[in-house]
């Protein structure tokens, strides 16, 4: 482990586990580790839910590295995240929507008043400072025209659609105010790009930055190249152009090389993610060794420069990955090479799950960590490899009632064998022999995992709500998961609902033979890609009592023609649906419908564009025009997934009343 989790959570039996009590426990993000490392600054989320309100509030907390003290850094009714030290230590620059659309703010490391630096009409996307923090970068989304702004005012604003994207692009402004009393911002880029990531050189000369052809959600899955240009304004000059996607451009401390993230010259819109570096001066990308996941996100570059560290999901955790670099250029001046390199080295073990890492420059390595039982708080190690100690605090004082344990098991599919794992929750106070309901849960994705986090916090669906009310719960990682490799993330290509579904349904029989769940009360419940899993399985099978389809898709043809993410589905069914029908028929719950007997309830986002509404209306009117008992909950206001804190405490107890009625 990197560090070591001491718990300071006592179990208060005498409390239960309810939607209002699991929404107590805070969640950390964005952390930034101050030059020297005597500082860490997190963002804390917090729900607000008195009166009229039902949002979510986010302030930031720096914490010493020596554990001393952690005290909240900013307060108010609006939000304030994204956190970064000056390069002098001496600031703490972040984004706030205190006025109205997010600025940049900056505020003398120990406290007074935050200065506002940028007065974006659209608000700020994200933002670096400059490596001698005279200056800041920033993304922001292209401002509507006079005439826009015209039309929108006299009830003229006529959508057309992909026809009028507004870009996100990248300008500069000066730190320090001028003596005209206003920083003249300066645009660095223009054009039919939109930029999703960039980072500065170390001298402070350029700045790369990938970039999709369009701002749409889809595009950013499929094609993403990279391009750098001057910090202080030129020509855009193309690094990486090839098919598929190539992003998150990240120098290395000497400014020499350029590392990213890439699909490796061709559109993998099922997920892959390899590591590549190139010259700074442009050449050939030159492929790092494969994480075993080939599912990287760049953390940063090692001080020394000889080693990236990763983030991954392995199996049912999230770890860092120290991944060996040390490149040299070739003769020819046009190729990053390799010598014979190690395997990608995990930081830590396997226990529990890691996230919302920040290196400094120094070496300091912060992260936050949790387990099953114990909520997520915020560790410091001094160097990569090194213990750790806990920096926080911020989940102490909210008690912990008693909790159903958790453990990973495995079993042999059905299918063809292969193992998969999953999560087995057990009801609070079970007793050995005596046999109980259970939950079939299936995660969302299909690339999405289940892994060893917190299961009192808050979530769509509440486990130790369930366990508590005395069900098993079993999170299986079917094929097609994250965290195994990319053959098995990969295996349910044109395959979706047969051998997945036979991985969920031997896992639940794994179980059951061994006593512990009853055979007659089985339930089933999903989100997204777990709602296309419920909708499909009640087709195959009637031995659930009772199903509820959490914005699920039964109904893959209209889906690719209405969802945001048109790509992603053609690619895991091999072709577009009008060259296959058959393919699409097969695996939709809809061609199928007459098969179910189960009672299922339906809920879903009123404006969801992920998995569109009518998809949910779909199989609700299937549903009660065959008789089968069926309800259907509309979340109004809702994208793919409740964004809401009262709507979020309200999914549990509406689908355990479902269960419980059967």
């Amino acid at each position: 482990m990197i560090g070591s989790l001491v718990s300071t959570y006592g179990q208060d039996i005498s409390m239960n586990w309810t939607p209002e009590h699991s929404m107590k426990y805070r969640s950390i993000s964005q952390t930034s580790v101050s030059p020297g490392g005597k500082y860490v600054a997190f963002v804390v989320r917090t729900p607000l839910m008195s009166g009229e309100k039902s949002e979510y509030n986010q302030q930031i907390w720096v914490s010493a590295s020596d554990g001393s003290f952690s005290h909240q850094y900013t307060r108010g009714e609006k939000s304030s995240y994204g956190p970064a030290f000056s390069p002098d230590g001496t600031q703490l620059a972040f984004l706030s929507n205190r006025e109205k659309k997010a600025q940049i703010f900056v505020m003398r490391l120990m406290g007074g008043e935050p200065e506002q630096i940028t007065y974006s009409e659209k608000g700020i996307s994200s933002f670096q400072w400059s490596p001698d923090g005279t200056s800041f970068a920033y993304t922001q989304s292209d401002p509507d025209t006079e005439e826009e702004k015209r039309a929108k005012k006299e009830k003229r604003d006529v959508i057309l659609v992909d026809q009028q994207y507004k870009y996100t692009h990248l300008y500069t402004i000066p730190f320090a105010e001028p003596d005209t009393g206003k920083r003249v911002v300066q645009r660095l880029t223009e054009g039919a790009f939109h930029i999703n990531a960039f980072d500065w050189s170390p001298d402070g000369k350029e700045i790369a930055f990938s970039h999709a052809p369009t701002p749409t959600i889809n595009d950013n899955f499929i094609e993403l190249d990279i391009s750098k240009v001057a910090s202080d304004s030129g020509a855009v000059k193309p690094l990486v152009e090839r098919p598929g996607v190539d992003t998150n451009p990240t120098f290395s401390p000497d400014g020499t090389y350029i590392a990213f993230e890439s699909s490796g010259g061709e559109p993998q819109p099922i997920g892959l993610s390899d590591l590549y570096v190139i010259s700074n001066e442009g050449g050939k990308p030159t492929p790092l060794p494969q994480t075993p996941d080939r599912y990287a996100s760049i953390i940063d570059w090692t001080p020394n420069g000889e080693n990236l560290i990763v983030a991954e999901p392995y199996k049912t955790s999230i770890v860092a990955f120290s991944v060996p670099v040390s490149p040299v250029i070739q003769e020819d001046q046009e190729q990053v090479s390799l010598p014979e390199a190690q395997k990608p080295r995990i930081l830590g073990d396997t226990e529990g799950t890691y996230g919302a890492f920040a290196l400094s420059e120094s070496g300091k390595f912060a992260y936050t960590y949790e387990q099953v039982d114990l909520p997520e708080e915020l560790f410091l190690a001094d160097e990569i490899g090194l213990p750790s100690r806990q920096v926080s605090n911020i989940n102490d004082n909210i008690p912990l009632p008693s909790m159903g344990k958790t453990e990973r098991i495995s079993w042999n599919s059905s299918h063809d064998g292969t193992e998969i794992e999953g999560l087995l929750t057990y009801p609070i106070n079970y007793e050995e022999g005596k046999s109980y309901p259970i939950i079939l849960q299936v995660h969302g994705g299909p690339a999405g995992v289940f892994t060893q986090s917190f299961t009192g916090g808050p979530s769509i669906y509440l486990t130790q709500f369930f366990a508590e009310k005395g069900y098993f719960i079993l999170r299986p990682n079917p094929r097609g998961s994250l965290g195994y490799g990319k053959d098995f993330r990969f295996a349910n290509f044109k395959d979706w609902g047969y051998g997945d579904g036979d991985d969920l349904l031997s896992g639940l029989s794994y179980v059951i033979e061994k006593g512990m769940a009853d055979p007659d009360r089985q339930y089933l419940m999903g989100w997204s890609y777990g709602g296309y899993m419920t909708s499909f399985m009640v087709t195959r099978t009637q031995q659930f009592k009772a199903a509820s389809m959490g914005a699920g898709l039964p109904n893959l043809v209209s889906m690719v023609t209405t969802t945001d993410i048109p790509d992603y589905l053609v690619a895991h069914f091999g072709g577009e649906f009008f060259d296959d029908y058959e393919t699409y028929e097969k695996h939709s719950a809809m061609y199928r419908i007459k098969n179910v007997t189960t009672p299922t309830q339906v809920i879903h986002g009123q404006n969801d564009l992920r998995v569109p509404f009518t998809q949910g209306q779909e199989f609700y009117v299937g549903l009660k025009r065959l008789g089968v008992p069926t309800e259907m909950i509309v979340y109004p206001r809702t994208p793919h997934g409740p964004r809401e804190p009262k709507f979020l405490m309200d999914v549990s107890p509406r689908i355990l009343a479902w269960f419980e009625k059967y």
